[in-house]
């Protein structure tokens, strides 16, 4: 009984439901964090841009370079490694950052040896003659990613009041966009000097998480009660959660197959517009930056409208619904021409889908985590969710292409992307 009234004492009524995880109540934060919000802004532009952006353009034109008969199987065999490093460092390092009491924060000691290791990875693989090292180097990659994406984001949860969850999600849904379509964008650039290119990435990430350490101004949380790992906390801080979370699984279900259907499209972009479709490296080059500008430019306008309308409307789960079934419709243009337009069609309506999703997955996701006190392995899950679809949405293209062709890919994606979408839809606790 002393639980459930703990559970009332702790809820906040919102427009979209009754939240239970609040670590900062409404009356307590009166005004928008701004600080915050811009520091949420850059988070995906910290991590996801420069290393998703050089695992999708920039390591198939190497590998194409290094090996051209293999290059598939080598994109699949790295994302598959990628996974299972992502299954256990995600979920471990959110974990570990709920636990971690220092003068810095619990969050910003993952986040800046995080940033550091992706840089060095990033560096060494950029001077790697062979596939099967620049896999093993990406290992460390891998990992560092995930322990910097397992502890920034919780910082929502940890420093936002549930009435700006919302549009402080927008802000994280807008630098999310710029950080898939931009750094895409940028990196395509680079597909006739990859080396340069990820030397570029390297740098990116170091400025950009200094400018976001510097926004976030995380305090040190010595204050904080110590965490005893007797079976209990074991139980709390680093298993799944079983008590409330009906809804959590359905949205990190949700995401995963949203993911992994949008991900095996652009995983192999490159290949998709010289091998499926015939256009030459020059060409191909050419059509990545029209692609990615659109996802850009189109993704960027509905992040930034998709927030407000959602709290204009008193609906979170809709607008991630509609957005997850637009990715699947999507598919069905290049499924049926192989031309490239056909592909700026896709491109067209995946920005809606991928821009709408980004603003409001985020807010979605903090309403139906079943604890604030263990947001970070919570969201890591999350996280994990959109990792390993990345991951496994490449290994499994791989798969595809090699039994089926590449038209087989945006069969697949149609298919998980209504598994995502009916997921989410069967979310209870929010509008």
């Amino acid at each position: 009984m002393a639980k459930k009234d703990d559970l009332e004492k702790d809820a906040v009524k919102t427009s979209v439901g009754v939240v239970t995880n609040a670590k900062i109540k409404d009356e307590e934060q009166p005004k928008l964090p701004w600080m915050i919000s811009s520091a949420m802004f850059l988070t995906p532009l910290c991590w996801y841009g420069p290393i998703g952006s050089t695992r999708s353009v920039l390591i198939p034109q190497l590998f194409a370079q290094l090996d051209p008969a293999h290059k598939v199987w080598a994109v699949g065999i790295l994302a598959t490694v990628a996974s299972i490093v992502g299954a256990v460092t995600n979920l471990l390092f959110g974990a570990l950052s709920d636990v971690t009491r220092t003068r810095f924060g619990k969050r910003k000691p993952y986040i800046v040896l995080g940033t550091i290791a992706i840089a060095i990875s990033l560096v060494v693989i950029a001077n790697m003659k062979s596939i099967v090292a620049i896999i093993a180097i990406w290992i460390v990659a891998a990992a560092a990613e995930n322990a910097i994406a397992a502890a920034i984001y919780p910082q929502i949860s940890d420093r936002v009041a549930p009435k700006w969850r919302g549009t402080v999600s927008t802000f994280y849904g807008v630098g999310f966009t710029i950080a898939q379509q931009g750094f895409a964008l940028l990196a395509a650039q680079f597909l006739g000097n990859v080396k340069f290119g990820i030397y570029f990435m390297a740098g990116c990430t170091v400025i950009l998480a200094i400018i976001h350490e510097l926004l976030i101004q995380e305090k040190g949380n010595l204050d904080e009660p110590k965490v005893k790992f007797d079976k209990d906390s074991l139980k709390k801080y680093f298993f799944f959660p079983t008590h409330d979370a009906r809804d959590f699984y359905l949205a990190l279900f949700g995401k995963f197959f949203m993911v992994v259907g949008s991900t095996i499209v652009t995983t192999f972009l490159l290949f998709l517009f010289t091998d499926y479709i015939g256009q030459n490296t020059k060409q191909a080059g050419g059509s990545i930056s029209i692609f990615s500008s659109i996802m850009l430019f189109i993704g960027v306008f509905f992040a930034l409208v998709g927030g407000p309308l959602a709290d204009k409307l008193g609906r979170v789960k809709a607008p991630v619904v509609i957005a997850t079934f637009a990715l699947g419709a999507a598919a069905l243009f290049p499924l049926f021409v192989r031309e490239p337009w056909a592909m700026f069609a896709y491109a067209v309506i995946a920005a809606f889908g991928n821009g709408l999703y980004n603003s409001v997955d985020g807010a979605l996701n903090m309403d139906v985590l079943p604890s604030s006190d263990t947001a970070g392995k919570d969201l890591g899950l999350i996280n994990l969710a959109n990792t390993l679809g990345q991951m496994l949405g490449a290994m499994v293209a791989s798969a595809i292409v090699e039994a089926f062709g590449y038209g087989a890919i945006f069969v697949f994606a149609i298919a998980m992307e209504f598994i995502g979408g009916v997921s989410i839809a069967m979310i209870k606790r929010v509008k």
